[in-house]
């Protein structure tokens, strides 16, 4: 057998790509995208993409070119996902809540050649356009991605090259280019943003073929789901469901803005059966108003991830019926490598034990090679208690290739022992489950104590009154720092800080109980659901040490 191994035949560049070409075979006359009254079948998209990478190719496009999109989930961001690579270029996905400074940094670092964009964010990206450098080479050619479904947006100018002018340009028996390797650049994502920092994530094609079958395997997604778009594309390229839709011949159910009572409409009149979203998504349908909340037409199944669940949320987002599964990832995992994978026999516990039990990250996805939590001084596998912390680190085909041109931060992230350092704090439970204590910097050191801010948020979480809850480090002259709750109240909710202060010392140790309450209106949040702990952490410290004043209403 020595002479026998990779040939021609069995060593082809894995890609997404093909899953594509595949849908248009096996389910060509079913609808693949829904967008209002605006619906395509497998067979139609496929073309499209065809024609769309087809055009790009026209205008100068090459391989590793890169392509960004500023687009909300419309049929065109769908579609994005496949034309774009299909060209040879990389897809560049930009959050749609930046501001133009940032967007104008993100077009300098990637290069981007091509942008495609929402008429109602082209304000933001001209002055974007405007930011850029005089030095800087030709700004990318725009092209405006009209909605006939929004009223409001001015028809594009007569000379603007619209995407759907776009598509006429292209070739819909196009050749799409293959990727010579499984490991040429098809993706680049900027991290969210909660670290203040964003970085270039480089992916390969290898990497999102792996991630989107892990994560259709994980979830146990069925053949023809309906799926609906409550989880932007942008963020991680929508956890790899793009493609995983077109593995399994779903629909595609786009949705501009999420609305709870859009949501509720929009699951009851095309029978959803699917939905991802952050742990605020799960928030917002638990508490919208009874005038706005629907009955479910059938099972429908909730993908929860990008911060830890409160088990208060799960709890109450299941007692309206829906199915919640909970999973962990990051953008330089390419989606979602994690899933507490659920045992039968908790079935039998109660509701409140089993939400509990659903907010732990759990244990890693099939196709993700290995996982464990070490000790950040000794570098060894912390022990299996449930309270020992370290930082969670990953092997496996998702991780990204690294951060573009930044080889100091690629290093500090996967480093010489050969694992990816996620900067996560987690402990591991005796059942071998995994559960985010903190991020790294998260992680309040009171004392010399290290104070969970994840697991006293889950105890806030359980007051009837409290609509969110973060917390961080605020400094003080004798503990060096405390906990610093900030805190949204639903609505017409009436408790003051001493309450809760009061509440949390009978539910915690008293080390934990956060000695300063804020009220806010809203906490701020990246436009996947993340609460910014970084704008928080800064508030904390402008407040000063911790003196007697406990609560403070903003």
């Amino acid at each position: 057998m020595d002479k026998l191994g990779a040939n021609p035949a069995n060593s082809s560049p894995l890609t997404p790509l093909g899953f594509l070409e595949r849908a248009a075979t096996v389910y060509g006359d079913c609808s693949s995208v829904v967008y209002h009254g605006t619906v395509f079948t497998w067979s139609q998209t496929y073309r499209r993409c065809l024609r769309l990478a087809s055009a790009l190719a026209s205008l100068g496009v090459s391989r590793r070119d890169v392509v960004s999109v500023l687009l909300p989930n419309v049929p065109a961001m769908y579609e994005a996902h496949f034309g774009v690579p299909m060209s040879g270029a990389v897809l560049n996905n930009i959050n749609t809540r930046l501001d133009a400074r940032t967007v104008s940094v993100l077009l300098r670092h990637s290069g981007s050649k091509i942008v495609l964009v929402d008429p109602a964010l082209l304000p933001v990206l001209e002055d974007a356009l405007r930011l850029l450098p005089p030095g800087h080479p030709a700004p990318p050619r725009v092209v405006l991605v009209e909605d006939p479904h929004e009223r409001g947006f001015r028809p594009a100018p007569a000379p603007a090259l619209t995407y759907e002018r776009l598509l006429e340009m292209g070739d819909p028996e196009f050749a799409w280019v293959r990727p010579a390797s499984e490991w040429d650049p098809m993706i680049l994502n900027y991290t969210s943003g909660t670290t203040a920092a964003p970085k270039g994530v480089v992916h390969c094609h290898r990497g999102i073929f792996v991630v989107t079958l892990n994560t259709l395997v994980s979830w146990a997604v069925p053949e023809r789901p309906t799926y609906l778009w409550t989880l932007p594309m942008f963020h991680a390229n929508g956890w790899s469901f793009p493609w995983g839709m077109a593995v399994v011949g779903g629909t595609n159910v786009c949705l501009r803005r999420v609305d709870a009572g859009e949501v509720y409409d929009i699951i009851a009149d095309h029978r959803v059966t699917h939905l991802c979203g952050a742990p605020v998504v799960l928030n917002m349908l638990a508490n919208a108003p009874d005038g706005v909340r629907k009955p479910l037409p059938g099972k429908v199944r909730i993908l929860t991830a990008g911060a830890p669940p409160p088990a208060a949320v799960l709890h109450r987002t299941e007692a309206l019926g829906f199915d919640v599964s909970h999973a962990y990832g990051l953008t330089e995992t390419a989606g979602l490598v994690l899933s507490c994978a659920w045992k039968g026999e908790w079935n039998r516990l109660p509701s409140s034990e089993r939400a509990r039990l659903k907010a732990r990250q759990g244990v890693r996805m099939p196709f993700m090679a290995e996982v464990d939590i070490l000790d950040g001084e000794t570098g060894r596998s912390v022990p299996r208690d449930g309270a020992t912390m370290g930082e969670i680190v990953l092997r496996g085909g998702s991780v990204m290739l690294g951060y573009l041109n930044d080889g100091e931060a690629t290093r500090v992230a996967i480093r010489e022992d050969g694992w990816f350092y996620t900067g996560d704090v987690g402990v591991v439970h005796p059942d071998g489950y995994l559960e985010i204590r903190d991020r790294s910097k998260d992680v309040v050191i009171s004392g010399g104590e290290n104070i969970s801010s994840v697991e006293v948020e889950s105890v806030l979480y359980c007051h009837p009154a409290v609509h969110e809850a973060a917390v961080v480090a605020r400094p003080d002259e004798f503990w060096g720092e405390t906990p610093c709750a900030f805190v949204s109240l639903k609505d017409d909710a009436e408790v003051t800080a001493a309450d809760l202060i009061a509440w949390s010392r009978e539910r915690m140790a008293g080390y934990m109980v956060p000695k300063t309450v804020v009220f806010r209106a809203d906490l701020p949040k990246t436009s996947t659901g993340k609460i910014q702990k970084y704008v928080l952490r800064n508030l904390a410290k402008e407040m000063g040490s911790t003196s007697t004043c406990r609560g403070v209403n903003n």
